[in-house]
């Protein structure tokens, strides 16, 4: 007994150790993966979205196997033990497991070998032996591995990736700076443009590579200026208009500006001017709103699913705030028609970019009816100012009580009848049965079923007398004579008999009942004719499933009657032309030919309108051009002639700063020339007159005489006329 309860102590100190290492290996196997993952974060961070992601992705990963790791192990219970020991061990004669049975369920037999495999599994396993081998190499060796990768991720000066690497150092051209810079001279050391996009961006601040910078609408642009000692004076001038002079702190000099429209700037350090720089804006774009379901006018006819669905695609650049829908509600007609205007949600949760609407509007929920009209639209709103809203689109519902045909007003009989609206009863009869089918008796369904397909043959019959049927001969395939009606020698149409015994039709006449041709006898068109025909058909549908107890498969039947009947109805319109504006007779014998114009008065104005030269320094400083390339040396005096023209460029340039930029920096390379007394760029020169010819506006045309070539017998001719 005590050498089983030491053998089952042993199976559980087994069943320890193994968890202990399994577990310890599965955990060294997450943590390679955290590593590498905590090491893309503590690097990069989340610049990178894609490298953010696969950080988070191997975190997150770690963690889930880890827990399954560790599930799975604990679930390792004795009878596995005792499996294994099995295995390994011949000498345990697979009765291992007999030592986890009580020895009160074991018989005698069993008892017996319980003892021995406890004194064998003694003997075999002594305290210290291992008796499970995990394989620990591969594991030690990925996570030897992730931990160098992770560490020289960490550590090692690694090459940036893109859209993660810090902006190089800005740098500023100054074309009037000295060749030669003294030792006492005031240089700029180091320049740091840093770019706050506006809430609406949702994005960070970022600092830019270059002078140029293009930014997003309402932008705070921020300067920030190292120099090797104290400026004078270190401004910021936009658009050539008053310089901004940067905040000196701490050894450094900032400006911080919002922007809201494109600009042109340069600094001004200690009276040396820097090149032209671009500060380009990015609107905002207002929301993209695309209706792809209804059309933009829809008519819901009669018996059709009075719903609406509306689909569309909202976007916009930087994310949308809100959407809605406006519906309005005309009802009634004519002076009595009244308005109502409900906002419709459309469902939109969180700010997103794109937003797709899939919305089923329930007409009847709006209280509309036959007859009734729904207007509505769509809007949206953006982050920022953007506001976008679509076109109106109508929905109608079709009212079949107003009868549009205009027969009454130019025939003196009416030949539309009056039970024109009754197949619309029928239909209503029809779906009020299948309504309350569940709430009624099947005697009292099928009673109501019969009388309703008894209605549906009334108005069969009613219809059929405009197309000349006397009796139910029309619809199917039967004759004309009526039921129980025979021929009798003195009817008043006896039939001859057939002459030629041979002739087919001949031998048919005894036997047909041919008093008229009943489709001819109609006062109606072939088209209109055609069109009752088969609302007539229709009917016959209707009712043959009506009489047998099937109205929800008669109601598609009545529909196509009714449509067709409201389609005949319609077949027929008159116009009334009209009437032309009849002007009142002229008095020609008293007005004609008397050459009075004492009542007829020229008009005449006149005005004063005073012309100004358009951009004068302009025009003055392409003179100067011209005069420069002729050879003329220039003076001191004409650098403010050509800054004042400059200043002239800037505006129009501040419309289209990338066109004009080069012509701005060559305009400071000259000034720059003729302050320091060198010799003119020429290249500069053919830049700046382009730019400067473009500005200028065209010229009127003025008239001119043209020049004729005539022929010699035209010549000959104008002469003889003393021409």
């Amino acid at each position: 007994m005590m050498s089983a309860q030491n053998s089952l102590h042993t199976l559980q100190h087994i069943r320890r150790k193994y968890i202990r290492q399994k577990a310890g290996l599965y955990t060294l196997q997450a943590m390679a993966a955290a590593a590498l993952g905590v090491a893309i974060l503590g690097k990069w961070q989340t610049d990178v979205p894609l490298l953010a992601t696969l950080a988070a992705t191997l975190v997150v990963g770690a963690i889930l196997y880890l827990a399954w790791a560790w599930s799975h192990v604990l679930r390792t219970d004795l009878r596995q033990v005792a499996r294994h020991l099995n295995r390994t061990y011949p000498q345990l004669e697979d009765s291992t497991e007999l030592l986890l049975r009580p020895v009160s369920e074991l018989n005698l037999l069993e008892r017996l070998q319980q003892q021995k495999i406890a004194g064998q599994l003694q003997a075999i396993l002594p305290d210290d032996q291992q008796v499970f081998h995990l394989r620990k190499n591969p594991t030690l060796l990925s996570f030897g591995v992730a931990v160098l990768v992770a560490s020289g991720i960490l550590f090692l000066p690694a090459a940036p990736l893109a859209g993660t690497a810090s902006p190089e150092q800005v740098q500023l051209d100054f074309p009037d700076a000295p060749q030669e810079v003294s030792d006492t001279a005031v240089t700029i050391e180091k320049i740091e443009i840093t770019v706050t996009p506006p809430a609406y961006t949702g994005k960070k601040a970022y600092q830019a590579a270059q002078p140029n910078l293009r930014v997003e609408q309402g932008a705070t642009v921020s300067w920030h200026i190292s120099t090797n000692r104290p400026a004078r004076s270190l401004q910021l001038v936009l658009n050539e208009s008053k310089p901004i002079s940067l905040t000196a702190k701490k050894g450094s000099y900032t400006l911080s500006r919002t922007f809201t429209e494109p600009a042109l700037y340069h600094l001004n350090l200690n009276g040396q001017k820097s090149a032209y720089y671009t500060l380009e804006i990015i609107p905002d774009e207002a929301p993209v709103l695309q209706i792809l379901k209804p059309e933009q006018y829809t008519e819901i006819l009669f018996g059709d699913p009075q719903r609406v669905t509306l689909r569309a695609e909202l976007s916009d650049d930087y994310g949308l705030r809100d959407a809605n829908m406006i519906a309005t509600v005309a009802k009634g007609s004519g002076e009595a028609v009244k308005f109502r205007e409900e906002k419709i949600s459309l469902g939109f949760g969180k700010q997103t970019r794109n937003f797709s609407i899939n919305k089923t509007i329930d007409l009847q929920k709006l209280g509309m009816t036959y007859g009734d009209e729904l207007y509505f639209y769509v809007q949206a709103w953006d982050n920022h100012k953007g506001y976008t809203r679509s076109e109106t689109y109508f929905v109608q519902l079709e009212d079949t009580t107003i009868v549009e045909s205009m027969d009454d007003l130019t025939m003196g009989v009416n030949p539309v009848p009056e039970y024109f609206r009754s197949q619309r009863q029928i239909i209503i009869d029809t779906e009020k049965l299948i309504k309350e089918q569940k709430n009624i008796s099947r005697a009292v369904f099928e009673e109501r079923g019969n009388n309703l397909g008894v209605d549906q043959k009334l108005l069969r019959l009613r219809y059929g007398k405009f197309l000349g049927e006397e009796f139910e001969s029309g619809i199917g395939p039967g004759g004309g004579i009526p039921e129980g009606e025979e021929h009798h020698a003195d009817d008043g149409h006896d039939h001859p008999e057939f002459e030629n015994q041979n002739d087919p039709q001949a031998l048919l006449d005894p036997y047909l009942h041919k008093h008229d041709q009943e489709e001819a006898a109609t006062f109606f068109e072939p088209a209109v004719k055609a069109k009752l025909k088969g609302a007539l058909a229709q009917m016959w549908e209707a009712e043959l499933r009506l009489r047998t107890h099937r109205p929800k498969e008669a109601l598609p039947y009545e529909y196509k009657a009714l449509r067709m009947l409201k389609e005949v109805q319609q077949s027929t319109r008159a116009y009334a032309a009209k009437t032309g504006f009849d002007p009142p007779p002229l008095k020609e014998p008293e007005k004609r030919l008397t050459g009075d114009l004492s009542k007829v008065k020229a008009p005449s104005e006149r005005r004063m309108i005073e012309t100004s030269l358009k951009l004068p320094h302009t025009r003055q400083a392409l003179q100067w051009l011209e005069r420069q390339k002729q050879g003329n040396r220039y003076s001191q005096a004409d650098a403010m002639l050509l800054e004042r023209a400059g200043q002239e460029l800037a505006q129009v340039a501040l419309a289209k700063p990338g066109r004009y930029l080069r012509a701005m920096q060559d305009l400071r390379t000259l000034i720059a020339d003729v302050n320091a007394n060198r010799s003119l760029c020429k290249t500069c020169l053919v830049a700046v007159e382009q730019a400067w010819q473009e500005l200028l506006p065209s010229a009127a045309p003025s008239p001119q005489k043209q020049s004729t070539t005539r022929s010699k017998l035209a010549r000959e001719y104008l002469k003889s006329l003393g021409v």
